[in-house]
């Protein structure tokens, strides 16, 4: 089946791709950009190339069920996503206040999509399309796929799954789970055993569910409501089964419910992640958006080369999503799609940035047999794993590739780097230094005290201070004035005033001024949201943690009083 130039959200585009009719339709939160950064036009472009005519409704009116119906009703059934980002981080700060802007909206308008997007929406599809087959997905149903805590609400919430009533949701990027799962729909299958997915359960089909050794099981709901400990067992436990060569299915209970949450799939080769971002995108937003789309605007030039992140950081919940394990694309891939933005009549000659979770783990390789038994949750902390590889070469030859490019003037590294590869990377860091920094570089210390550090599972501070002197050094030597932009996390669980006088004096003392300030979100599903609950570390000891806006602002003012009004970064 041709693919159209853009998935159809009208009848009129449903008749311009020769659609009578949709066997799929996708909402969601996010405006509709047809571009491999946005997930939900990731799963239709793939959804249609194996065969089926796919329609998007995105950001609808969340109390009129005839918004969904613009299309008719789609012959198999329905897709739900939050979009890009969790519906509460999008629309809520760490001080529990409303946003001022959505980067996935147009011009930015806040508001677009409600609090808990995919209870909502899928709510929306059932009163729309009755009885049709809903499966959920997006990084809000990989954080909640289980009982977590919630920060907005300080609240324990069930699984996603519980309050939307879907049939099936897809964690994790989904492009190995989602075709199979609407293939089982289309022929009326069972939808157990499917890699990367989890059902709920009624209760005669929870009275018959053998678990056998595949499966583990969690603290149950009402546990976890009644004990804090457990969210801080089912948190361990999430992590060292979420090895996709080797982890166990998770089994919650509720009530006389289960949850069955099936082992992760194998991460894609780089072949079939090369076909993913070559699938026939348009690159653009949908031609009915009239005005700009913030995050869109970001990411016009740059190429995504990886997925996946080794470091397994306390406070990120990409490691939920991605996984530990890091794919790369082909050289050849990445040059081809450069030669696509470089042929866009746009086009000003800079690639923005060539990255992912960071900017300097492009060719990571490891023994995958070596793999499959292990249960640690970072590669690179506290120690990096010697089965985990990444010498930086691959990367160095594809930027000197992508340089000799006759239409590129600049490629810029804008991911951010990661300090503890970084300096076992001699020869990719000088060629980052001397080619790739456009005036900023990007690095997230997070902090610089050495029990925070250790909570966050991030590298020592001496670490951050010899990448510092590197980069002032061979800056000097090259002839170029550029400069550093450091990532402080403040209100960290374990992090007082005292921890955060340390960041404080290091910026006295250097005379700097910061571009970025982030105080800490406890994100559901992470071990830093499992410690900011519990107010314990993973072992069991007691933590202190500010909670009210009354305890953090102290951290915060530490930071935001070094912010700088200008857009730099300087001694």
């Amino acid at each position: 089946m041709k693919q159209p130039k853009f998935l159809p959200m009208t009848r009129q585009e449903m008749a311009e791709a020769g659609y009578d009719e949709l066997d799929i339709l996708i909402v969601t939160g996010d405006c509709y950009v047809d571009h491999p950064s946005f997930g939900a036009a990731i799963i239709g472009r793939l959804l249609t190339g194996c065969g089926y005519r796919v329609g998007i409704v995105a950001q609808p009116e969340w109390s009129d069920p005839e918004c969904l119906r613009v299309m008719g009703r789609p012959k198999i059934g329905v897709g739900v996503t939050s979009g890009n980002m969790d519906s509460m981080v999008n629309l809520y700060t760490a001080g529990r206040r409303k946003r001022k802007e959505d980067m996935f909206s147009e011009n930015g308008v806040p508001g677009r999509r409600p609090p808990h997007a995919l209870p909502v929406y899928t709510q929306l599809v059932k009163q729309a399309f009755p009885g049709i087959p809903v499966m959920i997905g997006g990084l809000e149903a990989s954080l909640r796929r289980i009982a977590h805590y919630d920060y907005w609400q300080d609240k324990i919430r069930p699984s996603m799954l519980v309050d939307t009533k879907a049939d099936i949701m897809v964690y994790g990027m989904g492009e190995r789970p989602t075709p199979e799962v609407f293939r089982r729909f289309a022929a009326g299958e069972p939808l157990d055993n499917i890699p990367g997915t989890a059902r709920l359960l009624g209760k005669k089909a929870a009275e018959v569910f053998v678990p056998g050794d595949r499966y583990l099981e969690l603290p149950s709901y009402e546990e976890t409501l009644k004990n804090r400990d457990a969210l801080m067992t089912a948190t361990k436990m999430v992590e060292s089964e979420m090895n996709p060569f080797g982890g166990h299915g998770l089994i919650q209970r509720y009530g006389d419910r289960l949850l069955v949450i099936e082992p992760p799939p194998l991460p894609l080769e780089s072949e079939e992640l090369d076909r993913v971002h070559e699938l026939p995108y348009a690159r653009r937003p949908h031609p009915s958006y009239k005005g700009r789309i913030p995050a869109y605007e970001a990411i016009t030039t740059s190429v995504q080369a990886v997925r996946g992140c080794p470091g397994g950081c306390a406070f990120c919940g990409l490691v939920a999503h991605q996984g530990r394990c890091v794919m790369s694309r082909s050289a050849e891939s990445i040059e081809r799609e450069v030669d696509t933005i470089s042929s866009d009549p746009r086009f000003r000659g800079t690639i923005s940035d060539v990255g992912g979770a960071a900017g300097n783990i492009f060719g990571s390789t490891a023994d995958r047999s070596i793999c499959a038994k292990c249960k640690r949750s970072s590669c690179l902390f506290p120690k990096p794993c010697p089965n985990y590889h990444c010498d930086g070469l691959a990367l160095r030859d594809l930027l000197r590739a992508l340089r000799r490019h006759p239409k590129i003037k600049h490629v810029f590294i804008n991911s951010g780097i990661r300090l503890d590869l970084a300096l076992r990377q001699p020869e990719l860091l000088e060629e980052i230094i001397r080619c790739h920094v456009s005036g900023h570089l990007k690095v997230a210390p997070e902090h610089l005290d050495p029990k925070v550090l250790r909570l966050m599972r991030k590298s020592s501070a001496e670490e951050f201070h010899r990448f510092v002197e590197i980069f002032e050094k061979l800056s000097k030597k090259f002839g170029l004035e550029q400069y550093i932009v450091p990532l402080f996390i403040s209100n960290f669980p374990g992090c007082t005033d005292k921890e955060m006088k340390t960041v404080d004096d290091y910026l006295n003392s250097r005379h700097w001024s910061l571009q970025q300030v982030q105080d800490y979100i406890p994100l559901p599903m992470t071990m830093g949201g499992a410690m900011y609950y519990c107010g314990k570390d993973p072992d069991g000891n007691p933590i202190p943690v500010n909670r009210g806006l009354a305890e953090r602002r102290p951290q915060i003012h530490v930071l935001k009083k070094r912010r700088s009004g200008k857009d730099k970064f300087r001694k």
